[in-house]
């Protein structure tokens, strides 16, 4: 059966198959798997090229040299510089997050910004009516902004539009509503977003206008449809946050552009998203006191240095496994820093709950965490709390050695402004000479253990 005879495809994650079956064997996913029509041995995939030649495409040295991209800032530094300086006409960008963590206010409000700024931005809502989100625009003091609204979902319909109004910016309010009818598959299928995708990258190539497609989420965080989808842009930016919390934080983690894990930091509020000049001193704002359990993480995201607290807590459990509860970090590297303790550091953790917490809602996903969540679990588990003035960083190998991590200085540079004394970090790496923090170096985690360690209480005690 040759490739193309293909014709059933999971939405989840894009897979094919040659039959229908109730899960998907690469996801694992149930009751995912739909028919395609765009992958059936009908389709213009199977037809053979024949003998026309085509065009001969011109070819350029490498070594030749290339203007940087136009830039058109918005306004909103947070969001600029996860662009990567402003946004790029003719580019493609796929901004994905959870229901209801505020990527429509977000998008309204930059379309405003735009706007304003004297580009002409169109916002073509497929999820809601006009009038809805006319009041969102209102309720956000942007009722009067130099914007065009359209509610529809049909692409052809779409596309003539844009072609005829020829703007700068224009904003597609989901990717999964919208709908091409010469593809026979309903919307939001993988067929559906794959079109709709494709047509609306190639008008922003084509014409130069910069094109924000919104995108769903499954449950595990991903951008609902095909990862081609992903492949297709030129940004791919996720707008993250905890319901319970202010803080958002829009991530980029593709950037044709720019650097790729850029973040902007922004706060929900009643008029909508403020912009976080200084995140590490917001996040800090609430820390407690001679607490212990609780670090101050010096991390990098992006080209920004943030300090962050990381909270832990070490209680003896009842149950035969014990709990461990992680937010904002990989429970399988927590699962590594605990074996690491146990094994070389004599900690006796096996019978202890762990909750793990990245306070504000942040999510860290660098290496350069080891060194604080050690000492955080050090410090929950002996009570013992970690000086106030001191900030944390390093990787733990399996070994127990603790290694230097990149950009140590920038990270020192963001503790000094904020008035951090002190950094236990590794000993191959060293404070600037001028820094006024003053620089702790390890070389294993057992020499963190010992220094956090009560001298009264023995490492195996509970």
């Amino acid at each position: 059966m040759g490739k193309h005879d293909l014709s059933f495809v999971c939405r989840e994650c894009g897979a094919a198959h040659r039959k229908w079956a109730g899960r998907c064997d690469a996801c694992g996913a149930w009751n995912s798997i739909e028919e395609d029509a765009g992958l059936s041995s009908a389709g213009p995939a199977s037809k053979s090229l024949g003998k026309t030649k085509g065009r001969q495409v011109e070819l350029t040295p490498l070594s030749g040299a290339e203007d940087a991209p136009p830039r058109r800032p918005s306004g909103i530094a947070e969001l600029d510089r996860v662009l990567g300086g402003g946004l790029v006409p003719g580019s493609a960008i796929l901004v994905g997050g959870d229901p209801g963590i505020g990527k429509s206010t977000l998008l309204l409000q930059a379309v405003a910004a735009f706007g304003d700024a004297g580009a002409k931005t169109v916002y073509v809502s497929g999820e809601e009516a006009a009038a809805q989100v006319r009041m969102r625009a209102a309720r956000l003091g942007l009722g009067e902004a130099n914007v065009l609204l359209a509610a529809e979902t049909n692409l052809r319909d779409v596309l003539t539009t844009l072609e005829a109004e020829k703007p700068d910016l224009v904003v597609i309010d989901s990717i999964q509503t919208v709908w091409a009818d010469n593809v026979e598959s309903a919307p939001g299928s993988v067929a559906q977003v794959r079109a709709a995708a494709h047509e609306l990258t190639s008008f922003a190539k084509r014409r130069g206008v910069a094109v924000v497609l919104v995108g769903h989420v499954t449950k595990d965080g991903q951008i609902a449809g095909p990862r081609v989808v992903e492949h297709m842009v030129d940004t791919v930016l996720y707008f993250e946050g905890e319901r319970g919390h202010q803080f958002r934080i829009l991530r980029a983690v593709k950037n044709r552009f720019g650097p790729a894990d850029e973040i902007g930091v922004f706060e929900m509020t009643d008029a909508g998203l403020a912009e976080v000049a200084n995140p590490s001193a917001l996040f800090l704002s609430d820390r407690e006191e001679e607490t212990s359990g609780s670090v101050v993480f010096a991390g990098v995201e992006g080209t920004r240095p943030v300090l962050m607290e990381i909270q832990a807590l070490v209680s003896k459990s009842s149950l035969g496994t014990p709990r461990r509860a992680v937010i904002g970090w990989d429970s399988a590297r927590l699962s590594m820093i605990l074996a690491v303790l146990e094994t070389r550091c004599g900690l006796s953790l096996g019978g202890h709950d762990v909750y793990l917490n990245v306070a504000a809602g942040m999510r860290v996903t660098e290496p350069a965490a080891d060194l604080a969540v050690a000492a955080a679990l050090v410090s929950a588990y002996c009570d013992a709390p970690t000086p106030q003035d001191a900030i944390i960083f390093g990787e733990i190998s399996l070994s127990g050695a603790v290694r230097p991590v990149s950009q140590t200085d920038a990270r020192i540079k963001e503790a000094a402004k904020l008035g951090f004394t002190t950094a236990m970090m590794s000993s191959k790496s060293a404070p600037p000479s001028e820094s006024p923090v003053r620089g702790i170096g390890m070389s294993t985690l057992a020499e963190l253990v010992d220094r956090l360690t009560p001298a009264e209480q023995g490492t195996g005690s509970s």
